[in-house]
């Protein structure tokens, strides 16, 4: 049996020994070497679309591919067939990361970093933003202290994410398909969404790609949020109705929004988020790092062998 796995991740391949494998690099950027059409298993990460498309088309003996990213849209987008072939997530690979960043557009929010950075950058003294501020304004968002935060999209992510905020004193509740509670976190059904955004200092929406949640915060929900409000997405660009946001800006409906991904990146130069003042943007680098790569990569290969279920199979 044959593996592919790319030079596009520093993989220690040593770690993957022991399963009677042949283990072979390739390149995500180019064509896969004829040599190695014959391969039955591919791990993926940033394939270009070209290379996944010519593998999809080439790899005639391929039976499972482990993609380590959390959505293998790209994986799904190039041709594979699903009922043939076994296709694997990266769930679980990103949740410290993605958490991490998500905290830290939290912090940039309430505490307008992004205001202090912009009067540096014009060489500016921002006085406003020091000295004696009130604390728990009301109808403010200043701090994670007593803060209700709302995690949309409620899955292993948020579950690393929620002990932080709560460290600092937030109240987390999550918005889910189904309701529950979920590592001592009350979430709620999306039937009580409207309910929920009404009583939210912060959104964290962290919801996959597909077609049940493309514009899911459309301008409609956008109204429900209170004005100080502020919108983080480290989920999927989709999932926002980007007009309707920037909208909700321009008329202070919404207090800001910190932004890692978006419905087109990179954002195109003619956005109108790149002049918002309560914007803050980063370029889908929440994740980006998938963490013990290796060892759901061995786990998988143990499965695959031994003709189990595999880990994070869709």
């Amino acid at each position: 049996m044959k593996l592919l796995y790319p030079t596009s991740l520093k993989l220690d391949p040593k770690l993957l020994e022991g399963f009677g494998a042949s283990l072979q690099s390739y390149n995500v950027k180019e064509n896969i070497p004829e040599e190695h059409t014959d391969a039955e298993v591919l791990i993926a990460w940033c394939n270009s679309p070209d290379n996944l498309k010519d593998a999809a088309s080439r790899l005639k003996n391929l039976k499972w591919i482990q993609s380590l990213a959390a959505g293998p849209n790209d994986v799904l987008n190039a041709g594979f067939d699903p009922k043939a072939i076994a296709i694997t997530t990266g769930s679980g690979l990103h949740d410290q990361t993605v958490a991490e960043h998500t905290l830290g557009l939290l912090l940039v929010s309430a505490r307008k970093f992004h205001l202090m950075r912009d009067s540096q950058t014009q060489g500016k003294w921002p006085g406003n933003l020091g000295g004696p501020q009130p604390d728990k304004e009301p109808g403010t968002f200043n701090t994670l202290s007593e803060a209700r935060i709302t995690v949309w999209g409620f899955g292993n992510i948020a579950k690393q994410l929620t002990p932080w905020l709560r460290a600092l004193g937030a109240d987390v509740k999550g918005i889910a398909r189904s309701a529950g509670v979920r590592d001592g976190v009350q979430v709620y059904s999306e039937d009580n969404l409207s309910e929920i955004l009404k009583e939210t200092d912060a959104l964290v929406m962290i919801l996959p790609g597909s077609d049940s949640t493309k514009n899911a915060l459309n301008a409609e929900r956008l109204k429900l949020l209170p004005k100080h409000a502020w919108v983080v997405n480290v989920g999927r660009g989709t999932c926002i109705d980007e007009d309707a946001l920037n909208s909700a800006l321009d008329n202070g409906e919404i207090g800001g929004a910190a932004l890692d991904v978006f419905a087109t990146e990179p954002l195109p130069e003619s956005s109108p988020l790149y002049k918002q003042k309560n914007v803050v943007l980063s370029p889908h680098a929440a994740g980006g790092r998938p963490r013990g790569a290796e060892g759901l990569i061995a786990e998988n290969l143990r499965r695959f062998l031994a003709k189990q279920e595999l880990k994070n199979a869709l």
